[in-house]
């Protein structure tokens, strides 16, 4: 049973503000081996469950956040940018499953730290009408390769929103959100054990099933106009509202390529302080 981790920042254990995950802060370096703590007791969990070879895949900004030399040596990772497909790289490899750490809710959403691939500017993501967290997203490209999400951390309102795109999927909420940047923590030497204990009885689930891509629209409301009038310059994507585009792509993988773009344009297109 091989077993794919894709590991994100903004919902390990303690995270609650900016500089908890961005790189070259001091709390950024602490929160390093909190995040590297959370991997760690997956890949226990889940080599007790059964797994026979887990993949930890750098998800986070950079993706160069969790420490190597800290990392469960049965375990393999995958760290660095540029990945064709990015936060879910490795889950057309043959996987049996795919864990999501340290996930969040998604733009304009209530969660510590909400956002969907830009940390501000995008307001709302929909994925064939409906609201789409990073979570979603991904979930949909794991279906496509008939990949089962195994178990999904967080924080409660995380895991609540788990609950709508991989019902079956274990959740270990690591953090109550009290507002964007505030929340009440457990302490690792809680979500350890808590985290391990779901990822061992969510190997129940593990087993590649049969994948079908399909045809799937992306909406992409941004906080501003330009935005939005740049990300409509990459073919096949349309403004469909002064913030808002709007495309479809043949296939998830495709949906997410375009998705990457679409980010990287609107990204490009902010200046400064007013956006």
């Amino acid at each position: 049973m091989r077993i794919l981790i894709s590991a994100d920042m903004e919902g390990a254990t303690g995270v609650t503000c900016t500089a908890d995950v961005v790189p070259q802060t001091e709390q950024w370096q602490r929160f390093r081996r909190m995040l590297t703590a959370d991997v760690n007791a997956c890949v226990a969990g889940l080599f007790d469950g059964g797994a026979t070879d887990v993949l930890v895949n750098e998800a986070h900004s950079a993706q160069r956040n969790a420490l190597l030399e800290d990392l469960d040596p049965r375990a393999r990772m995958l760290t660095g940018r540029h990945k064709p497909l990015s936060m879910m790289q490795g889950v057309d490899s043959g996987v049996d499953g795919v864990v999501f750490l340290g996930y969040h809710t998604g733009a304009g959403a209530e969660g510590v730290l909400a956002h969907t691939y830009l940390e501000n500017s995008i307001t709302e993501v929909r994925l064939d009408g409906v609201a789409a967290s990073e979570g979603r997203l991904n979930a949909a490209l794991a279906a496509e390769h008939g990949v089962p999400v195994l178990l999904v951390t967080g924080d409660d309102l995380t895991c609540a929103d788990a609950g709508g795109y991989a019902p079956r999927a274990g959740r270990v909420a690591v953090k109550e959100c009290v507002s964007r940047y505030a929340a009440v923590c457990k302490p690792p030497a809680v979500t350890g054990p808590e985290i391990a204990a779901a990822a061992r009885a969510a190997m129940t689930h593990a087993g590649r099933g049969h994948g079908d891509a399909a045809a799937h629209t992306v909406e992409v409301d941004f906080d501003a106009t330009h935005l939005a009038a740049a990300a409509a310059l990459v073919p096949t994507v349309e403004l469909a509202a002064p913030r808002t585009v709007r495309y479809t792509a043949e296939s998830m993988t495709a949906a997410m390529a375009a998705f990457k773009v679409v980010t990287a344009i609107a990204a490009g297109a902010i200046d400064g302080i007013y956006g």
